[in-house]
C-alpha cells in the first residue's frame, strides 16, 4: 500500500512539475487568446479540440496529416471536431461540401481526398458538378449528393458553423481552439508542432480545473 501511495505521489508531483513547466512557457496574449465569451463544444462532457479550418487553405492541407494523427492519440477525455471557416465565396461551398460527405457518413474517407484534389490535383471543387464526380469514387451518387447538399440538416450545420467562427473570433487558418474557451494561432507560437504543443497544454489546464 505504502509503495502505491508513494507512485502516486510522485505521479502528482511530476504531473504538477509538468503543469508548472508548461505555464512558464505558454502565456496568455503571447501564445494563445482568451476567448472574451466561451462558444459552445459539442460534448460538454469531454475536454475538445476544435480546428477551424478551409479546404482550400494551402496551410490547412499541410497541417491536416500531423493533426490527423495527433488526434487519434488523444485520451479518451478528449473530443476533436472540425470546424469549417465561413469567410464568403468558395469557403463557404467548400463548407457546405464538408458537411455533405458528413451527413453521408463518408468525412474519414474523403476528408483527405478533398484536400489532395484541390491542392494536388488543380481541382478546385468550386462547383456541384466537379464534386459529384469526386465523390462517385466513394460510392457517392449524383441523387445522393444533390438531396445531401441542400438538407435541412446541412443548412443547420453551415449556420452553426457561421455563428461558431464568430464566437472564435478568428480572421485565419489553420486555427485550434479548445474546449471554446482559448484560440491558438500558428502565427503566434510559429508553426504547426507548437500549436499542438499549447493546445496540449491548455488540455490539461482544462482537465486540471475539472
Amino acid at each position: 500500500m505504502r509503495v502505491l501511495m508513494t507512485a502516486g505521489l510522485l505521479w502528482l508531483l511530476g504531473s504538477f512539475a509538468l503543469l508548472q513547466a508548461q505555464e512558464a512557457n505558454y502565456k496568455a496574449g503571447e501564445h494563445y487568446i482568451v476567448l472574451p465569451a466561451p462558444a459552445p463544444t459539442a460534448d460538454p462532457d469531454k475536454i475538445e479540440v476544435a480546428e477551424l479550418f478551409w479546404y482550400g487553405c494551402g496551410h490547412c492541407f499541410e497541417f491536416d496529416p500531423i493533426i490527423s494523427e495527433w488526434k487519434t492519440s488523444q485520451a479518451d477525455d478528449v473530443s476533436f471536431r472540425y470546424v469549417p471557416a465561413m469567410f464568403g465565396g468558395a469557403w463557404n461551398t467548400h463548407a457546405q461540401l464538408f458537411y455533405t460527405v458528413e451527413s453521408l457518413g463518408k468525412l474519414e474517407e474523403t476528408h483527405s481526398a478533398i484536400f489532395a484534389a484541390i491542392h494536388q490535383q488543380k481541382n478546385r471543387l468550386a462547383d456541384e458538378g466537379a464534386m459529384i464526380e469526386l465523390l462517385a469514387d466513394y460510392g457517392v451518387s449524383e441523387e445522393e449528393f444533390k438531396k445531401a447538399w441542400a438538407s435541412f440538416g446541412v443548412r443547420s450545420k453551415l449556420e452553426q458553423a457561421t455563428r461558431l467562427a464568430k464566437a472564435y473570433r478568428a480572421t485565419g487558418v489553420p486555427t485550434l481552439i479548445v474546449n471554446g474557451k482559448y484560440r491558438v494561432e500558428g502565427a503566434m507560437v510559429g508553426g504547426f508542432s507548437e500549436m499542438l504543443k499549447v493546445a496540449e497544454f491548455l488540455v490539461e489546464h482544462e482537465r486540471q480545473a475539472l
